[in-house]
């Protein structure tokens, strides 16, 4: 039987996932859960565990940072995170180490299957510090700098996050913000696309780049989407498959 335990700050979070685990209850024991990092730390360091359920986002201390601070690796690292899925496509590709919330209940038991196969020691090791490197790369993803936008003599520096989206007007391109402002900058708009990011920029239409991570509805009959701040994007025919696979 695998012994787990859960860490996320989330309350709710915890009792979710155990009772997903309480499905499984004659092959996982949860041993404790915690949502203080420093005492869950405290606990691996003085008990033997199988498996690690560990929240990305915490106050205190990200899933990065504990991480690192842990006195060994023999044991499988899952990954629980809120995260869309398109920002995340390297780890998806590691399905044993990953969990979307809410979590779902086929995603776990295929999950739990894999984490039973971790028989030896140095097998774990091995699998973790190639875990630890993609975790890095993804560290390094959701790290956003700012785009430096030059527009009437100034340069305005924008995170990504303030940016819902992109508007072609010819040699000139208005870019739209979180906050409500309209940036008007004398580039094109495929020159200010350059800028962006392309794990969470899109050019949906000739005429528009999208924020991924801001769209709210598609309208599959009608060809258009949704963003934050109920802006109305027209989706192109030829690149609407291109989008839906971005999700």
């Amino acid at each position: 039987m695998l012994k787990a335990i859960i860490v996320d700050d989330e309350d709710k979070a915890i009792k979710s996932l155990s009772w997903e685990l309480s499905n499984f209850n004659d092959e996982v024991e949860i041993l404790d859960t915690f949502s203080n990092p420093l005492k869950a730390l405290d606990f691996i360091s003085t008990n033997k565990i199988d498996c690690l359920f560990l929240d990305i986002e915490m106050p205190t201390m990200d899933g990065f940072q504990f991480i690192e601070k842990l006195p060994n690796k023999d044991f499988a690292i899952v990954i629980t995170t809120a995260y869309n899925e398109y920002a995340i496509k390297a780890l998806k590709k590691e399905a044993i180490d990953y969990l979307l919330k809410p979590v779902d209940t086929d995603d776990l038991e295929l999950c739990l299957k894999k984490i039973s196969k971790f028989s030896k020691r140095a097998s774990a090791i091995d699998t973790n510090e190639k875990f630890e490197k993609i975790l890095y790369s993804f560290n390094q993803q959701l790290k956003e700098k700012k785009v430096v936008i030059n527009a009437d003599g100034r340069l305005i520096f924008l995170l990504p996050s303030e940016i819902l989206c992109i508007e072609s007007d010819g040699n000139y391109s208005s870019i739209y913000t979180t906050e409500g402002k309209k940036i008007v900058v004398s580039k094109k708009l495929k020159d200010v696309n350059s800028l962006l990011p392309e794990n969470l920029f899109f050019r949906i239409h000739n005429s528009y780049v999208i924020n991924l991570s801001k769209v709210k509805e598609y309208y599959k009959t009608d060809g258009y989407v949704m963003l934050e701040m109920n802006h109305k994007i027209p989706v192109s025919r030829q690149r609407k498959t291109e989008f839906l696979d971005k999700f």
